[in-house]
């Protein structure tokens, strides 16, 4: 009987199971997708029973795929901020609000201003109110629907809502914890001064305990509905960005990973929570004791190019072959697509604008550009973006000396090149294309006490290909594209050209 580890990762477009072999080899895998539902522009929703029904599918299939597999322990993976609510039953009072909403504007202002300004909020969170972090969207739900509001007993995180469905248990752990505006970033505990100053009850926040700590186990329900044995460990897991960091091995300070989901992020971790004075990148808990993280993140990169795929780009979607062919398109048009720019902020943007009311655009575009130009445009409007959380990572005197590469952007040896030479820096992937859930499953097998700690499950299971260094010459050429994408910021709200 082979014994392996579950790994889950509750993602906005699917969700993601895998099997881990005690050596480190994936066994078997299943993907089943969800949809995002968007009932105003800049909204974003999803139902959380959803997540629930996905999971079961996509562990009852990856099972399925490897008969007679002894599951040690489960360990779950999700996407960051996106507020379940629940009644004193458990039971989900509306649909959740995802990272990527951009309805609560003005909740930002009221918690700023109840906290005591931007200056206290980041002493008490190390991290500035944002429209995607989870505090806000409690209070969008006490300010706008009070009825919801009088049956909330308690708020979750994602792949939280998936673990309390499997075991029973109310909990989070401190990588989620720290992405919610309520919690202590730098102290390791929920901010009762935060709560206490927007009125909200401490008992509205979950139990926190280690990512890699078992936090509950599957009950017999839930093994009738997913297949897993009664009574199988579920570890404490973490936030996807912070999962997906481990599952290439980037745990530890000095280290640096670039990933593209939905969002794409810049993740460099650090032995102390450090901050960021202008509040441009973010500081979270890693799912490794006794480390933080700084981050940028760009709200829309797959995203942006997935939309893009699919919106112009039809012809070649039901091939199954789109993003090689547009790929292959774009390698033939010359650094800075001769002049068109574009902006992905389809859905507001963060690092380091900070601004959920941005909105996307192609500039610069003329008769004698082609679908071609466009699709290098978003592949580097993408980089861009990402370019500028490296650019702050090196202000703050953490110049990564390579980049971990994971996602969509690691995939594409075309991607992969574009973003060394745009970042300027080596960049490398690993042996393991799982992201999120590969880091969820070596989380739960320190739960299980297979290795003694993550470092160790990582240096054992992970290997790293041969550094792609930038060409010097393309580094160069894109300065003068980069600047331009970076003075067009204003663009974004000035009702320029854009496609649609």
């Amino acid at each position: 009987m082979t014994s392996c580890f579950l790994g889950l990762d509750v993602g906005t477009s699917g969700v993601k199971a895998i099997l881990v072999a005690e050596g480190g080899s994936v066994e078997a895998s299943a993907i089943m997708p969800l949809q995002l539902s968007t009932p105003h522009p800049g909204w974003a929703e999803q139902d959380p029973e959803a997540w629930w029904q996905a999971s079961v599918a996509a562990i009852r299939n990856v099972l399925a795929a490897l008969p007679g597999a002894r599951i040690a322990a489960v360990g779950i993976s999700g996407q960051m901020h996106s507020s379940v609510f629940l009644d004193a039953h458990g039971a989900v009072i509306r649909p959740a609000l995802l990272w990527c909403d951009g309805r609560t504007t003005a909740e930002c202002r009221e918690i700023t201003e109840r906290v005591g300004g931007e200056n206290r909020l980041r002493d008490l969170a190390s991290n500035p109110a944002l429209e995607g972090f989870t505090l806000p969207k409690v209070l969008w739900l006490r300010n706008h629907e009070p009825d919801s509001f009088a049956r909330l007993t308690t708020v979750l995180l994602a792949k939280d809502f998936v673990r309390f469905k499997l075991t029973g248990v109310l909990a989070t752990e401190p990588s989620d914890a720290s992405a919610t505006l309520m919690y202590d970033t730098a102290r390791l505990r929920w901010s009762t001064e935060i709560l206490d100053a927007v009125g909200l009850p401490h008992s509205i926040v979950p139990n926190v305990g280690g990512s890699s700590e078992i936090l509950g186990t599957v009950t017999r329900e839930a093994s009738g509905l997913t297949g897993l044995g009664t009574g199988t460990p579920v570890v404490g897991g973490g936030a996807d960005n912070a999962c997906g960091a481990a599952g290439v091995g980037a745990i530890t300070p000095g280290e640096a990973v670039t990933s593209w989901g939905t969002s794409g992020t810049v993740l460099a971790p650090t032995a102390e929570p450090r901050v960021d004075p202008a509040l441009r990148a973010h500081t979270f808990c890693h799912v490794a004791p006794g480390v933080w993280y700084l981050m940028g993140v760009v709200l829309s990169a797959g995203g942006a190019f997935a939309w893009y795929r699919d919106q112009f780009a039809r012809d070649l979607v039901s091939s199954g072959e789109a993003n090689e062919r547009l790929d292959a398109e774009a390698a033939t048009v010359p650094p800075g697509a001769e002049g068109v720019t574009f902006l992905p902020y389809l859905q507001g943007e963060r690092t380091p604008h900070r601004d959920a009311s941005a909105r996307g655009a192609f500039l610069g575009l003329s008769l004698a550009h082609s679908r071609a130009h466009l699709t290098r445009a978003v592949i580097e409007g993408v980089c861009f973006a990402l370019r500028d959380s490296v650019s702050i990572l090196n202000e703050l005197g953490m110049s990564p000396g390579q980049m971990l590469l994971t996602g969509g952007g690691a995939k594409s040896a075309f991607v992969r090149r574009l973003q060394a030479d745009v970042f300027g820096i080596p960049v490398c992937t690993v042996n393991r294309e799982e992201g999120p859930a590969y880091g969820a499953a070596l989380l739960a097998a320190v739960g299980a006490r297979a290795f003694p700690n993550l470092v160790a499950a990582a240096r054992a299971t992970l290997v790293r290909g041969p550094l792609e260094h930038p060409d010097p010459g393309a580094h160069k050429a894109y300065d003068r594209p980069y600047e331009v994408f970076r003075a067009s910021y204003g663009a974004a709200h000035s009702g320029a050209t854009s496609l649609g």
